[in-house]
């Protein structure tokens, strides 16, 4: 496994990111705690999830699962750089009742409780807004978060689905309170997906944020998916079911898969190395629901692609290019 910094900061961090989501909802809590093995196993130290991740009346359930991984011992804990998320409302379904979303001082006070008792731990590595809250002042957020490093509650700091000119709000208003600021951001980015490049990205770069994409095979549609169908491995769904019923989107992807097989590859692994060769990315989430997703996952840290292969990859997803050239002279 590789390792690199977290931003600015002086963590060291995997370049692959274990993504939980699908612990509860997919993988049951035995299979969980097989690829967090696994996964510790390989090296891969940056483990992220979320408060809301178990989805509807088990929302909470996928920090219970690591938690409850954290409480088998061996050192899993401190082994581990732990990320979560704030911001999904988190009463009962059906309740709509207030101050249990969004970051005002008092929900992030008491979903950072809540996150602690479920993961059983007494500390949080990074904390990661899950989005932009439009409704409360940034200065009573870093307020709230300064009390809680102060009280050993949490390290650093992350956002999520941020885009840069709030990176920029959030840390410029970080630095007038001489607090340490965002020290990551967590986008969607991947070959079809590439719009964060034109601002989020740059202003990751501008203020020592780490970048670390999620869904980095677009829901599967960077994973070989017309190769699966054709053999009945697979049924495409969510944003590959979309993307195949589109004539234009399935050339594309079929232009894909042809380049990648002339040149030996899997699609799936060389969509995440791609993204490792790319500026200011710390590594993306994989989020495996089975040990062999975990390890196909593991072999594009090694792979290295050529010139000739990236400059393939480019012609058939080109990117947004640099703001305001994209969308001005």
């Amino acid at each position: 496994m590789e390792y690199t910094q977290l931003g600015r900061t002086g963590l060291k961090v995997s370049r692959l990111v274990l993504g939980t989501m699908n612990f509860g909802p997919l993988t049951d809590e035995a299979d969980s705690h097989t690829i967090m093995d696994t996964a510790l196993g390989a090296g891969i130290n940056f483990f992220d999830t979320a408060n809301v991740y178990g989805w509807g009346e088990n929302k909470g359930h996928t920090e219970e699962i690591v938690g409850s991984w954290f409480a088998k011992g061996g050192d899993r804990r401190d082994k581990v750089v732990l990320a979560t998320k704030v911001y999904g409302n988190m009463a009962a379904d059906g309740e709509a009742w207030p101050n249990h979303d969004k970051l005002s001082a008092l929900n992030i006070r008491r979903a950072v409780d809540a996150s602690l008792k479920r993961l059983k731990t007494d500390y949080i590595d990074l904390y990661q807004f899950h989005h932009i809250d439009r409704s409360t002042p940034v200065e009573e957020i870093w307020q709230a978060i300064d009390t809680l490093v102060q009280q050993g509650k949490i390290l650093y700091v992350g956002s999520s689905n941020f885009p840069g000119w709030k990176i920029a709000q959030a840390n410029e208003a970080a630095t007038r309170r001489n607090s340490f600021g965002l020290v990551s951001e967590q986008c969607l980015y991947n070959l079809a997906e590439r719009r964060a490049e034109m601002e989020v990205i740059p202003a990751a770069q501008e203020y020592g944020l780490g970048v670390i994409p999620w869904s980095p095979l677009q829901g599967g549609l960077l994973g070989g998916v017309l190769k699966k169908e054709a053999q009945g491995k697979r049924r495409a769904t969510g944003r590959a079911a979309a993307a195949r019923a589109d004539a234009d989107s399935r050339a594309q992807i079929q232009a894909y898969e042809d380049l990648l097989d002339k040149h030996g590859l899997e699609p799936g692994e060389a969509a995440l190395a791609w993204l490792l060769s790319r500026p200011g990315v710390t590594g993306p989430i994989v989020g495996p629901r089975t040990a062999d997703q975990l390890e196909s996952a593991l072999r594009a840290v090694e792979l290295r692609l050529s010139d000739e292969l990236l400059t393939g990859l480019d012609e058939i997803f080109p990117g947004p290019g640099p703001s305001p050239e994209a969308f001005a002279w």
